[in-house]
């Protein structure tokens, strides 16, 4: 659960009018680090957007302009999945970037609102914003500094993967996929008695990280063969598929809680296997084939 969270504030309608960033590094779910700084945009300041923010000319006449300070934001972001909450923090960096001609610090770029709306399904369509979600997970912050916001995205980030079981590299698949595609985590729409008559009957499988397919069509294929399906690793587990790239990217405590049980189970005596999807795939294909 290693990330970086970022928020910026803006003078004026213009996005490459930063005046205000904050950045809020997380390590192994905890916040490590935070970091922030007052920007002169050398731009005008419209009376709208001071009313959201509460920042003024006088408030960064002596503040670093942005190439100023952009290589200590660089060693912030680089080679991080940085967060932030909607697109707008995102395209305003990438556009303060262009006005000043330097490049965009190599990131993974992960939206929390996307996050949001396919972590709480009752939030897909409205209500994904940051302060109503704040409220919703109980997290009190001063709306509208950068820092602040900053630290909430990142929070929110924190309490979808403890929901959603997946990690924030597995996110950085599943929230530019479809709503209800792939990897989504209502679990009982996963759920399903093995067809008693299929070559895997007897086994109990559950499914963990971004598959390429959806977990409902995961699950009615694999139920199909025999397998029951469960939403959760629990006594009764004997596969758990994780998504390939899982499997070649993530390790320690980055898997998923889901591979961390089947982990610990299998050391405690319990007979689970840990199948790639593809291999598990390609099991149901010569199960089917020897039928």
């Amino acid at each position: 659960m290693d990330f970086t969270s970022i928020d910026v504030e803006t003078a004026n309608p213009d996005l490459s009018s930063i005046c205000q960033i904050g950045v809020v590094q997380f390590r192994d779910g905890a916040i490590v680090h935070r970091w922030k700084s007052f920007v002169n945009p050398n731009d005008y300041f419209d009376p709208m957007n001071v009313s959201v923010h509460g920042i003024n000319k006088s408030d960064v006449s002596d503040a670093p302009t942005f190439p100023q300070l952009a290589s200590e934001l660089n060693a912030y972001l680089t080679s991080s999945i940085v967060c932030h909450h909607t697109p707008f923090d995102r395209t305003a960096l990438h556009a303060v970037y262009k006005l000043h001609g330097i490049p965009v610090p190599e990131v993974q770029w992960l939206d929390t609102a996307r996050v949001v709306r396919r972590t709480w399904l009752d939030r897909s369509r409205s209500g994904y914003g940051l302060r109503p979600v704040a409220n919703m997970l109980g997290i009190s912050f001063n709306h509208h500094d950068a820092e602040e916001d900053a630290r909430v995205a990142g929070e929110i980030l924190l309490h979808a993967i403890a929901k959603s079981e997946l990690s924030a590299t597995e996110w950085l698949t599943r929230a530019y996929q479809t709503i209800t595609s792939a990897g989504s985590n209502t679990s009982e729409r996963h759920t399903r008695d093995g067809n008693p008559d299929g070559p895997l009957y007897g086994e109990t499988a559950v499914f963990t990280g971004a598959l390429s397919m959806s977990r409902r069509v995961a699950a009615d294929m694999a139920a199909a063969a025999g397998c029951d399906v469960g939403s959760n690793v629990t006594k009764s587990t004997t596969l758990l598929v994780v998504g390939d790239q899982d499997v070649a990217q993530l390790a320690g405590q980055t898997k998923s809680s889901k591979h961390r049980k089947a982990e610990a189970n299998i050391k405690d005596g319990q007979a689970i296997r840990i199948l790639r999807e593809t291999d598990f795939v390609q099991l149901l294909e010569n199960a089917a084939a020897a039928t």
